[in-house]
């Protein structure tokens, strides 16, 4: 017997396309439901289906990431609430959909399809690019994955450091110091790569050569040269801010 999983926020599309997946195609088994895309990805994982029903707008991780994730491991169908330029971009890139509410004629086609691709003996497709493109397609802009931790050298001990015990980055020519409560540590990334790769909701970049950590700012103040300084929690040095960036801290 073929098996599926069935993954929607809603419970009850969820219901829906179970009882209806019943009525035309009564050999699937669904072997479990989830209710985002990160459990879509666990449950695949896990029960290794014939088949995966994804809705694509779903808390957490998006059909369409959820989808990467799975790349070949299984068949992916996409359900979709009706929407015409979205069929059209399903049908040009020949991924399976089922529109919702399911719609028993249409549901049956999609099953006529499913089981022809299920009886072909090749692997699914891994449709990656494919599936980027039609992100865009659709306006769906994918969460972007941020780093969480850096490996820095201190003296000849290699650590791993959570981003957020990070108080600053600072680079000068050859390394870039990195500043935690207890400690420094050195890296060979400079601030201008490390910029793209951290949460700039976390990080702002103060300096050509500095990011710092938004939660250790205690305070901003001017010197006598007018220059503006961060005052960071727990140390007594301060960061200068460039001119290019103190627009940053003028609600502060």
């Amino acid at each position: 017997m073929p098996t599926a999983i069935i993954a929607d926020d809603e419970r009850l599309m969820r219901d829906q396309l179970k009882s209806r997946l019943e009525q035309v195609w009564p050999e699937l088994q669904i072997v479990d439901e989830a209710k985002n895309g990160e459990e879509a990805v666990q449950l695949v994982e896990k029960h290794k289906p014939d088949l995966v029903f994804l809705d694509i707008r779903m808390p957490v991780k998006t059909g369409l990431e959820a989808a990467k994730e799975i790349g070949s491991k299984t068949h992916i169908v996409f359900i979709t609430a009706y929407d015409q330029y979205a069929v059209e971009a399903f049908d040009h890139g020949a991924i399976d959909y089922v529109l919702k509410p399911a719609d028993i004629d249409r549901l049956t086609r999609t099953v006529e399809r499913l089981k022809n691709r299920l009886s072909d003996s090749t692997q699914p497709n891994d449709m990656s690019a494919m599936l980027s493109s039609l992100a865009k397609q659709m306006g769906i802009i994918p969460k972007q994955s941020y780093l969480q931790w850096i490996q820095a050298s201190i003296g000849q001990e290699l650590r791993l450091i959570p981003v957020e015990d990070i108080l600053f980055f600072q680079s000068d020519e050859k390394y870039t110091r990195v500043q935690t409560a207890s400690y420094e540590a050195l890296i060979r990334k400079p601030v201008r790569d490390l910029a793209d790769e951290l949460d700039p909701n976390l990080f702002w970049q103060i300096h050509r050569s500095t990011l710092v950590n938004t939660k250790a700012i205690s305070g901003v103040i001017r010197d006598l040269r007018g220059r503006h300084l961060v005052q960071i929690k727990g140390l007594s040095e301060k960061l200068e801010v460039s001119r290019s960036f103190v627009h940053l801290f003028k609600q502060m």
